[in-house]
């Protein structure tokens, strides 16, 4: 089996795929990388009953990646960018092979996959820790779950300026209910729930915009959404809201958070061995 370790600035994912490309995943916390990965190995072989010498390759990406050097365990380990891994992964995991992947995690990171070419396009500084950033600032709270649960009773109208607000119909292709300007009608009677999905409906709807832009940008009509914050009900609900107007199509994938370790671990398919 090979082994991937995407090492990231808060959480470590592992991924061990078998030669039959069945997987298991982990996500792990450590405060250095070489913690990180050691943790992460040791912690997937216990937990899963392998053996040490079932692992015939470790790949390793993400941010942590640079301050490893050698071989884990003695086992041989490589390294792949962190783009790369993204791209293999997403196309992996959405099953297509012409796509633009938005990697929603700290921040935003967009790269275009096709297969034998991965370009990172870019990306935006607002992502999931801009979320819990502001949460803990604008409401004392930075836990994601908690956060979800408030902003699925919260009320937009109390929070953006909508263009209802403004024209009082619809202008062209944008509906009375989109916003105009987030957070530009905040109410004083505004309650933390409606505070929290105003911070939910700014950040997706951003991170909606510039991937819908980069995928028309390149005649690509499917988008594919990886990452630690790709998995809420109401991004996906603001994402797809985003994907009607410009008639493009977001994907959230079984597995998306790992969508790195495993492109990690599929960068050495051609020589996994039973």
């Amino acid at each position: 089996m090979v082994i991937g370790i995407d090492i990231g600035s808060t959480t470590t994912k592992s991924v061990a795929i078998y030669p039959d490309d069945s997987f298991i995943t982990l996500i792990t916390k450590a405060f250095d990388p070489v913690t990180s990965a050691m943790g992460a190995l040791g912690k997937m072989l216990m937990e899963n009953n392998l053996e040490m010498a079932s692992v015939k390759n470790i790949v390793l990406t993400g941010v942590g990646a640079s301050g490893i050097e050698g071989n884990l365990f003695g086992i041989p380990t490589s390294k792949i960018e962190e783009i790369e891994a993204l791209g293999l992964g997403g196309m992996y995991l959405s099953g297509k092979k012409d796509v633009v992947i938005a990697n929603l995690g700290t921040g935003t990171a967009l790269v275009e996959a096709h297969e034998g070419r991965i370009n990172h396009i870019g990306g935006t500084g607002v992502g999931g820790g801009t979320i819990l950033g502001l949460a803990k600032a604008m409401l004392k709270i930075s836990d994601l779950e908690i956060l979800s649960g408030m902003a699925a009773k919260g009320r937009i109208n109390q929070i953006d300026l909508l263009i209802g607000d403004i024209a009082g119909s619809d202008i062209g292709f944008l509906k009375k209910e989109m916003t105009a300007s987030n957070f530009g009608k905040l109410m004083d009677n505004a309650t933390d729930d409606d505070v929290a999905l105003g911070i939910f409906t700014m950040v997706y709807q951003v991170i909606g915009t510039i991937s819908a832009f980069a995928a028309k940008s390149r005649n690509i009509s499917t988008i594919v959404v990886t990452g630690t914050a790709s998995n809420t009900t109401i991004g996906k609900r603001i994402l797809n809201a985003i994907a009607e107007i410009y008639s493009i199509r977001f994907i959230y994938p079984d597995y998306a958070p790992y969508a790195t370790a495993i492109g990690a671990a599929l960068s050495k398919k051609a020589v996994r061995n039973p």
